[in-house]
């Protein structure tokens, strides 16, 4: 079996101090002298910064706290343009031979872990289609489909066939074309009814995506996806991965005192410019695109946009609407980083343990990962002995094929964290899971119909207020049309609100 390559990873929520971590790790490296790294390249795994200027937005580290250490896949993309997954794996992967020829160690360091569990294994991402150029190119003229998907094309009612036939050759806008998203889904539910089950309606890059997937390979993704399941879990590195985490209830309010200081060094500012911004030409139709107004493309799912273009595009802002805006920042900051730790809990750590026990054995009796919780809710000197010095210790053992700390005896919340329960890695059941059904009480309208998580998401749903005032008094024949009205005016004015009643 061919050695891998060493790598580190640093992942965590947002506002723990991963980048700065990263920068002294490096230098660290560049100092100890190790027999075949003597530097260290850092890979941006932050999926909004990857694009250029909007360093506030999107929460740079600025060029002097760098260090002289090189970054790659940082602020190198226009704000136009759609980067996905499967293309970053691609260029992080070329940084990364580049980085290995050096003798340098890639150190890919960010907030974005779902980008970075694609990098560190070779075959949980669709094949075929992984770059923004295969999703969006039009399908071959000559298309060759399975057996199974070519009966379902024949069932598609006429409308959904002519749409198959030709897509849009972007994804609609759920709020400003509504019906058109929907009829998108209805295409995917009635071709691949269980990956259409694991997306919303109104989620309309993942269904096109999907679609896509089909029309370029002849394949339901389902069956993609089954075929990956037959896959061992193989991972492409010797990967050292540090988890830099905080207490919620010290990183709250931390969070909140970081939108104050961005407010502080201009993020207003970048929000205008983001707005002023040419439309964008779409490279098929060669027709305009209003990507500012879509927060689902590109740099304009930044937290703190959707936000504030609401308060600066409104005809007479107020003081009011101001404070309301920073509110929805700090709410939207603290959910995130609330999902960040779900994922890494829920989907990371399960396949770096996977990983692990399904390689080792009598010839390998090494695993391939080692993942260790740095505890940052502490600053200061503090994070420098709980924090630095322990990754840097680490780091030179990694490096040297010294034997290594166990993870759960750094600290308390590394033991409570880092022990979780094994949960089944394979596609086949992620294919299961988080799976959407419609709300039949709070669907107003069967045309936008009302979506919702199965499980704890509907079950809590079911308990809302909105949900059982509606049970107890549903609306009358009249309430319902005048909301399909309001609708219907919003589509035609361009301007959807977010307090549609669908979801």
């Amino acid at each position: 079996m061919k050695a891998l390559r060493p790598l580190i990873a640093i992942c965590g929520s947002t506002g723990v101090g991963k980048s700065n971590l990263a920068v002294e790790i490096a230098l660290q490296i560049a100092k100890s002298g190790h027999q075949m790294y003597n530097n260290a390249k850092i890979i941006n795994a932050d999926a909004m910064q990857v694009y250029a200027g909007m360093d506030v937005i999107t929460n740079k580290i600025p060029l002097s706290e760098r260090q002289g250490v090189e970054h790659a896949l940082i602020g190198f993309k226009s704000p136009h343009e759609q980067y996905v997954v499967g293309q970053w794996v691609k260029d992080a992967l070329h940084a990364i031979d580049d980085a290995h020829e050096k003798h340098q160690i890639p150190i890919v360091v960010g907030g974005t872990s779902y980008w970075i569990q694609h990098l560190l294994f070779s075959n949980r991402l669709a094949k075929d289609i992984n770059t923004v150029d295969d999703l969006e190119r039009p399908p071959s003229s000559i298309f060759k489909a399975s057996e199974e998907l070519a009966s379902a094309i024949k069932l598609l009612p006429q409308e959904l066939q002519d749409l198959f036939a030709c897509l849009p050759d972007s994804a609609p806008s759920a709020e400003s074309d509504p019906e058109e998203a929907f009829r998108l889904y209805n295409l995917l539910k009635a071709l691949d009814e269980s990956v259409a089950a694991r997306w919303h309606w109104k989620d309309t890059r993942k269904v096109m995506r999907s679609i896509r997937i089909i029309q370029e390979t002849g394949r339901k993704p389902s069956e993609l996806i089954h075929e990956q399941s037959q896959d061992i879990l193989q991972p492409r590195f010797r990967t050292l991965c540090f988890w830099v985490y905080s207490k919620p209830e010290i990183l709250k309010p931390r969070l909140d005192l970081r939108v104050d200081k961005m407010l502080e060094q201009g993020l207003l500012d970048e929000v205008r410019a983001l707005q002023a911004l040419p439309k964008n030409p779409d490279p098929l139709s060669n027709e305009e695109v209003d990507s500012a107004s879509d927060y689902s493309f590109g740099i304009y799912q930044s937290i703190g946009y959707r936000e504030f273009h609401k308060y600066i595009s409104a005809p007479d802002p107020s003081e009011e609407d101001f404070s309301e805006a920073v509110r929805n920042m700090k709410t939207s900051t603290r959910q995130y980083a609330k999902r960040q730790i779900s994922w890494l809990r829920n989907k990371l750590l399960p396949m770096l343990y996977a990983a692990n026990e399904s390689e080792q054995n009598d010839e390998h009796p090494e695993p391939s990962t080692f993942t260790y919780l740095l505890d940052a809710t502490e600053l200061g000197e503090n994070w420098t002995k709980i924090v630095r010095d322990p990754a840097v210790n680490i780091t030179n053992a990694f490096l040297d094929h010294q034997p290594l700390l166990d993870p759960l005896s750094l600290s308390d919340i590394a033991k409570e964290l880092l022990d979780i329960e094994r949960k089944d890695t394979d596609p086949r059941a992620v294919l299961n899971a988080r799976r959407k059904i419609i709300c039949p009480v709070c669907t107003i309208d069967p045309a936008q119909p009302f979506m919702v998580e199965e499980g704890k998401e509907w079950k809590l749903h079911q308990k809302s207020r909105i949900h059982r005032r509606r049970a107890y008094k549903p609306l009358s024949e009249a309430e319902i049309e005048e909301r399909k009205r309001q609708g219907r005016r919003k589509k035609d004015s361009g301007k959807a609100s977010d307090n549609e009643l669908v979801r």
